[in-house]
């Protein structure tokens, strides 16, 4: 199991929006960027632990996990004319987009802020702080077993769905 770092806006899409989804479960859609397209392609796998991260406001933060539910797949928006993540140079037959279904998994009791990551040493090499516009970041052992230490996920609510992670 390998650990992500998935960014999104709070106000498009949060990880109470995620929680209070169906079955606590959605599909990751909208990913435009080719590397991080390709991760979700070629290198994300059902069962990954994943990091939801919410990239604007006032306070940029880490804020709960998620997990991986589903393999890669076509994300379905980009047929959609009347939607803005259409592409036109995408077809049935050769998608360009992909997506994977996440479950909601726990809502951090303390947020880990963008601020507070970047006074600690041991995340020098984060992703997030070497290159923080990628939408879908790479997590290490360290770095999660760091995370998880400062945001005390056994003391928020965890989904009845999915277990702790060990």
């Amino acid at each position: 199991m390998r650990t992500w770092l998935f960014k999104t806006e709070p106000n498009v899409f949060s990880i109470r929006d995620l929680r209070d989804a169906p079955d606590q479960m959605t599909g990751w859609d909208g990913v435009r960027n080719y590397q991080a397209r390709n991760r979700l392609r070629d290198e994300i796998q059902d069962g990954d632990r994943v990091l939801i991260y919410h990239s604007r406001g006032r306070n940029p933060s880490i804020v709960g996990e998620a997990q991986v539910v589903s393999g890669p797949y076509p994300d379905p928006t980009q047929f959609k004319h009347d939607h803005p993540g259409f592409d036109p140079r995408s077809s049935e037959a050769m998608p360009r987009w992909f997506q994977v279904d996440l479950r909601f998994v726990v809502l951090y009791q303390t947020p880990l802020s963008l601020a507070d990551m970047r006074e600690v040493p041991e995340f020098a090499d984060m992703e997030l702080l070497v290159h923080p516009r990628l939408s879908i970041q790479h997590i290490t052992d360290r770095q999660y077993q760091q995370i998880i230490a400062r945001c005390e996920p056994e003391l928020a609510a965890r989904s009845p769905l999915i277990p702790a992670f060990s």
